[in-house]
């Protein structure tokens, strides 16, 4: 999905917003390569823009190549494909997507003025297009596959990564990969107009600015098969509407790209299965069914996995040995022969955890269908974080901190849209240590930056806007053991933190998985909640909800089967709220709300508002004037464009010290108004007083006490700090002061109350 957070839904689109609305309704059509030798095109209309694939003219040394147009925006899309690696038991499939900076007629960020590695908004839209299409191959199917997508144009309004989707998908279908497609991408927003809620495919960046909902979906003609969610606390039933929505519109661009495909379509050449023999399939199954099939119901993970780990090393030793003692042709066989057992054995246990969930619901844990893994947490676990907590569910557990700064932290975003700032981030760490295992550490991958992206989505729809809490927030989930759903206790635990630091989140955010498992023929389904990681690696899916009481705020689905159909989507939602509200109400058994305060060690913010036009009077000359307001007072001071100031400090004192003084630095200087200011100048005639940084007043020595004043240095002196009421502003901006009319109103002020008259006395 779009890295930007779009789910605030920010406002409502009335007679002043409508041209954003309208803009979808425009037919933008591009003539692109169309004109060209060889070149051959389809159009449709989506949404009111034209959607065209070309294809024909350029990279026509790759297996497939299609570039995908919508309004201004293009994508080039190319499919490559290679013979196996010897040896290799995975499907080696490579996706690439990147933006480049030329398409929206700007030049890269940074010293280096060339692209580098992929942005996390690069890396989201990678695992986007890749999901949905990599169940779609054959069973065993391992030749080298590579797609690579760049953004060629783009328009700053259209987003290029659900396009890429739709020509990474044509370019398959057109090439000669057994691609069991094809699929189409769509996003779906949900603007609230004056005529009530509206549903928008594809909308606009400034679209999706008035938007509660940014569903992502990807399907084919059986159904859904990969659905990406961020939303501002939306119900299951419109989120249903919306699902049915964007099915609509997958199904004119399936129509697109068929008739693509009817006019360049190449003959689908199959390759090499890595496929265990029927031989080798029941050899192992007859030897090792039964025994697995005891083991796979031991609850313990160590145990059930060194018993199984156990079975497998006794089918391979003693029926599939290595023959290293023979010569080469012997050798060669038997380690084919064990390579092939080994994933028959893989594959039997596949069926076998399948066969017990779907036949007898006997689950590797021993849980019910619907039942939740225990949850313990706890929060304020950190001593010197702005906020902490410890979330455990089962065999996993995440300690998360979160981290208040000002708006020098906001991440800015620099990409082919207008430059954005993120004022709330997630950051999700997964290390090796998690799953006991030894690995390689490095940067983080393609499914940490996923899981940080789904957890930070799910939990933006409850952040507070800037006007209500102006701190720039991150969250940083270290999972500390894996046994599934990691990435859901991010969620929950990011949540406990969040109200342990004092940010006035909405309400409670909680998430939850629910897995699909099917018999042989794929007639019988159940669902359960709460997966661990052998049901997500043995099951059809894993269907991640989060949300609130009230609604969702996050979905990923990840789907090994073909697909889902809306009903089946629609119990999957209703069994993962029932599960959402369960973990609710445990998480607000430790905490129930918000702190009333942030952290001693997090900054005090305050926010203030001035004339956008004193904005230079404030920075003063070469930044001067606010340079010593900081350094005077110890803050960091922020002012945006629009005059609003925001103040950063680590206590209270300070920062209102700061403010006072820039609101009256900033002020509209007012007759009758009462200032205390130091005496900056004396003359004959009189003493010049600073009110604030920049601005004097004169008080004439008629002015500086009552009665008869002598000389000006009688009554003040340079430095001296003196109440002073102002009594002129004439037309040219110079402040007239009085000392003397202070004087007199205090006066009055502190005079004893004059005694009560006798009343005369009056005849009889």
């Amino acid at each position: 999905m779009c890295a930007r957070p779009h789910v605030r839904g920010e406002g409502v689109v009335g007679p002043q917003k409508k041209d954003l609305f309208i803009m979808s309704q425009v037919s933008l059509v591009s003539t692109g390569m169309a004109d060209l030798a060889g070149a051959v095109v389809v159009r449709k209309e989506i949404g009111g823009r034209v959607f065209t694939l070309e294809t024909g003219v350029v990279g026509k040394l790759a297996g497939a190549t299609v570039i995908a147009t919508c309004a201004g925006t293009t994508v080039l899309a190319s499919v490559v494909r290679s013979n196996p690696r010897e040896g290799i038991d995975f499907f080696p499939l490579t996706v690439d997507y990147r933006e480049k900076t030329p398409a929206a007629g700007k030049f890269p960020g940074g010293f280096k003025k060339r692209e580098g590695p992929p942005s996390e908004k690069e890396i989201l839209t990678m695992r986007m297009i890749d999901r949905p299409i990599r169940p779609l191959f054959p069973d065993g199917f391992v030749d080298e596959v590579m797609i690579q997508c760049m953004v060629l144009s783009h328009d700053t309004e259209n987003d290029a990564d659900v396009i890429a989707g739709v020509a990474a998908s044509a370019a398959l279908a057109i090439s000669d990969v057994p691609f069991e497609g094809p699929i189409a991408t769509v996003r779906v927003g949900r603007i609230h107009t004056d005529n009530g809620p509206q549903f928008v495919v594809n909308p606009t960046v400034s679209q999706l600015d008035y938007s509660d909902l940014d569903l992502v979906l990807s399907g084919h003609k059986d159904g859904l098969n990969m659905i990406e969610v961020g939303a501002a606390e939306v119900d299951e039933a419109s989120m249903i509407e919306a699902m049915r929505f964007g099915q609509t519109q997958i199904a004119e661009l399936l129509g697109l790209i068929n008739e693509l495909v009817g006019k360049v379509g190449k003959p689908k050449k199959g390759g090499e299965l890595f496929l265990p023999t029927p031989e080798i399939a029941e050899k192992v199954r007859s030897i090792a069914e039964k025994d697995l099939t005891a083991a796979r119901q031991i609850n313990s993970k160590a145990e059930r996995n060194a018993k199984v780990d156990e079975i497998r090393k006794t089918v391979l030793d003693k029926h599939f040995p290595l023959y290293a003692e023979g010569n080469y042709g012997e050798y060669a066989s038997s380690l084919k022969n064990r390579i092939l057992a080994k994933e028959a054995f893989r594959r039997l246990e596949e069926k076998v955890t399948r066969r017990l969930i779907v036949e007898k619901q006997i689950r590797a844990d021993g849980r019910k269908a619907t039942q939740i893994r225990p949850i313990t947490g706890a929060v304020g676990v950190l001593q010197r974080t702005h906020g902490s907590a410890l979330f455990q569910r089962g065999e996993t557990q995440s300690i998360i901190s979160v981290t208040l700064g000002t708006g020098k932290d906001e991440q800015i975003i620099d990409g082919l849209i207008p430059e954005y700032s993120k004022k709330f981030m997630l950051h999700y760490n997964f290390p090796p240590f998690s799953t006991g295992e030894v690995k390689r550490i490095s940067a983080p991958g393609r499914r940490e930056i996923g899981h940080g992206a789904l957890a930070e989505r799910s939990l933006m729809g409850v952040i507070p806007g800037p006007d209500e809490f102006p701190y720039t927030i991150r969250v940083v989930s270290d999972i500390t053991e894996s046994n599934g759903s990691s990435s859901m206790a991010s969620v929950c635990g990011g949540c406990l933190a969040l109200m342990d630091a004092g940010v006035p989140i909405k309400a409670t955010v909680a998430g939850i998985s629910v897995g699909r498992f099917s018999d042989d023929n794929d007639q019988n389904e159940l669902f359960v909640t709460d997966i661990i990681g052998e049901e997500d690696f043995f099951g059809d899916m894993d269907f991640k909800v989060s949300g609130t009481r009230e609604g969702i705020t996050g979905i990923q689905l990840d789907l090994k089967a073909r697909g889902l159909v809306i009903s089946q989507i629609e119990k999957i939602l209703q069994q993962a709220k029932q599960g959402r509200l369960e973990i609710i109400d445990i998480m607000e058994r430790v905490i129930a709300k918000p702190r009333a305060d942030i952290s001693p060690l997090a900054p005090r913010m305050i926010t203030l508002r001035i004339d956008p036009e004193k904005i230079g009077k404030l920075i003063g000359p070469g930044g001067k004037t606010i340079r010593g307001l900081q350094d005077r007072y110890g803050v960091t001071i922020d002012v945006d464009d629009d005059g609003t100031v925001q103040l950063a400090g680590n206590d209270g004192p300070s920062i209102e010290g700061a403010r006072t003084e820039i609101e009256a630095l900033c002020e509209e200087v007012k007759v009758g108004a009462v200032y205390t200011g130091k005496v900056v100048s004396v003359k004959d005639f009189g003493a010049f007083v600073e009110l604030a940084p920049g601005t004097d007043g004169m008080c004439h020595i008629s002015e500086l006490a009552e009665g008869y004043v002598k000389s000006v240095t009688d009554v003040v002196k340079v430095g001296d700090t003196v109440k002073v009421k102002v009594i002129l502003v004439d037309d040219q901006g110079r402040i007239k002061l009085s000392r003397k009319a202070v004087l007199v109103e205090e006066a009055k002020k502190n005079a004893p109350p004059a005694a009560p008259s006798t009343p005369a006395p009056q005849p009889v």
